[in-house]
């Protein structure tokens, strides 16, 4: 609800003024109408907001309560509900953030005549393109609850997709830091107490290679390291700038999908979400040329958007999809394949879901099997790192010890 300021003339042609609490502008000229007032002027009163409000960024919310919102949608219009009532269900029931925000203002926006597209786009950080183009389809062709549910089913898979990467990657992660600040602690603080011991054989140019080098590297750490810890965080601030930028992110974008092993993982995923993007939307009665617009930037890879781009070109000349997708060299050749014959049967619909699908589940797999290998690999270098550690610390107590005997 908000609140209105209003200048009316009464009955008798005097001014007043006064202020009102409604859910849109509609409901305040409709009040006044009843109380016998002519409305000259209506203006939402503005709300002080509170002093650190500007200091807390509100968060978009994440793809599960998305499909939630959809789900929801789609099951309160199917009931019978009014499109109005299930908006504002749906804001009762959302949590703290952007959400419910936006909601309140696409209910406004419906209740004073705006189509829901239209209303869901003027948030995009809410309300993604792909979810706006499905719903203006279905709005047109008269199908919006099937269209909403089918939304809700695309951003679970998605969650559940970028759940399974994160949950996959977040140990081998972990495992980077701790050796990282293992092998760090111990050349700062461990090593040094060592030194004093190994003077005499220095001076006896009889301590081992690998003890100078843990020496010196030891050195290196307690002197320059706060300087490298700076550099390095002003080289990520800088490098993470670059990045940003059209060139640096196609840089970044060729070698993530170049890296053996991981690059064909990330690759895949990325078709993944082009494929059941692109399904979806074609299944939605969307036109091809539209939805490759909106498909293309699902993948996440400028890379893979560019051939897609160049893929939608052709199509426009009468060209087929899955010639320029092969000639980009990016895609599968099975994909390539099924995608020529989907075209030929007219069914490239149903056959891009499907490619999604058996395309995820072959590639999670993939992506378990890495993990797997990748953990013990991991440990394995840590403890080849302490045991060297170790080693050099070792040998020339070894060398004292024979030399006294």
């Amino acid at each position: 609800m908000l609140t209105y300021q209003y200048e009316a003339r009464d009955a008798a042609g005097q001014r007043v003024k006064g202020t009102m609490v409604a859910a849109t502008e509609r409901e305040v000229v409709q009040a006044m109408g009843d109380r016998g007032l002519l409305p000259i002027r209506i203006d939402a009163a503005r709300q002080s907001a509170p002093v650190f409000a500007g200091l807390k960024r509100k968060k978009p919310p994440n793809g599960l309560v998305m499909a939630r919102v959809y789900r929801q949608l789609s099951d309160l219009l199917k009931a019978g509900v009014s499109l109005l009532r299930a908006i504002e269900i749906i804001e009762k029931q959302s949590e703290a953030g952007m959400l419910p925000e936006a909601l309140a203002d696409v209910r406004k926006a419906v209740a004073d005549g705006e189509g829901l597209a239209t209303s869901l786009g003027k948030h995009p950080q809410v309300f993604d393109e792909l979810a706006v183009s499905m719903i203006r389809a279905g709005e047109e062709g008269g199908f919006l609850e099937d269209v909403l549910s089918r939304i809700a089913d695309y951003t679970e898979r998605e969650a559940e997709l970028r759940g399974k990467v994160m949950g996959a990657m977040a140990y081998p992660m972990f495992l980077s830091i701790i050796g990282v600040l293992v092998v760090s602690g111990l050349l700062v603080f461990f090593v040094p107490k060592f030194e004093k011991m190994f003077n005499k054989l220095r001076a006896k140019g009889q301590l081992p290679s690998i003890t100078e080098w843990l020496l010196n590297t030891s050195y290196f750490m307690q002197t320059y390291g706060i300087f490298l810890l700076v550099g390095l965080i002003a080289g990520g601030y800088v490098l993470l700038r670059w990045l940003k930028t059209p060139s640096g992110r196609i840089w970044f974008d060729k070698v993530r999908i170049s890296v053996p092993k991981l690059g064909s993982i990330i690759r895949s995923f990325a078709i993944v979400r082009f494929s059941r993007v692109l399904g979806t939307m074609l299944a939605n009665g969307i036109p091809l040329l539209t939805a490759l617009r909106i498909a293309k930037d699902s993948t996440g890879n400028v890379v893979l958007s560019e051939a897609i781009s160049r893929a939608a070109d052709n199509v426009t000349t009468g060209a087929s999809l899955a010639d320029p997708l092969r000639a980009s060299g990016l895609f599968p050749r099975d994909v390539i394949e099924m995608v020529a014959v989907a075209e030929e049967s007219n069914t490239l619909e149903k056959v891009l879901v499907d490619i999604a699908d058996s395309t995820e589940r072959r590639t999670t797999q993939q992506l378990d099997l890495f993990v797997r290998l990748l953990e013990p690999m991991m440990l394995l270098i840590m403890a080849a790192v302490v045991m060297a550690i170790v080693a050099a610390l070792l040998l020339p107590i070894m060398k004292m010890s024979s030399t006294l005997k």
